[in-house]
């Protein structure tokens, strides 16, 4: 069977297993990385984490006490949040895994998640730019963090479509990647759902 565009029923499904899988995964490995971000940087700066929240049905939180730096806590979110999924990325090529893209479509996710978070947060004084506000930080590098950091993750995301069954590969996707990406993103899930159950 197929559909109006000509494209196999079974084809798309897998395409959109891929896309979907692919995107939840790096939504909740983002939040991870993140969060990860916020608790080195606390250690570091010889605080305590207090708690730390991933859930996917709901935004992930780090709650520290007794940091020196909080600015540098702050920063270190979407700093580190950004730098360590590129790192995963250089070395997933540098390997030259045949699913590098993977890692690379979760590098430039977290970058434009980080950018945008950061950048449209220094306008309305959510999260850590509403704390890096508040601790004295003027808007401005907030901003240009979230501009360089969302156009760097499109680049990196530019050429990635017809790997994910777009443009001229027609719905066509590997399934090993569709495998991985579902397989990552049920594992996120039920060790972040069973963390909260245990709570």
């Amino acid at each position: 069977m197929k559909h109006d565009d000509g494209i196999d029923v079974q084809v798309r499904g897998a395409q959109l297993a891929l896309i979907g899988s692919t995107l939840g995964a790096s939504w909740l490995g983002m939040q991870v990385v993140h969060e990860f971000g916020h608790v080195l940087a606390a250690w570091a700066d010889g605080g305590s984490v207090d708690r730390v929240l991933l859930h996917p049905l709901a935004l992930s939180r780090t709650d520290v006490s007794g940091v020196r730096r909080p600015a540098l806590v702050a920063w270190a979110g979407p700093l580190l949040g950004s730098a360590i999924p590129v790192a995963g990325w250089a070395v997933a090529r540098g390997l030259r895994l045949v699913l590098a893209y993977l890692p690379r479509f979760f590098a430039g996710f977290c970058l434009v998640a980080n950018g945008a978070y950061l950048g449209v947060g220094a306008f309305g004084g959510e999260g850590d730019a509403g704390d890096l506000l508040r601790l004295g930080f003027p808007s401005w590098p907030l901003v240009a963090f979230g501009l360089v950091a969302v156009a760097a993750g499109l680049r990196i995301w530019h050429g990635l479509g017809p790997r994910f069954g777009l443009g001229q590969a027609r719905g066509r996707v590997d399934p090993r990647a569709v495998g991985w990406a579902s397989a990552l993103l049920t594992a996120v899930a039920a060790v972040e759902l069973g963390v909260a159950a245990l709570r």
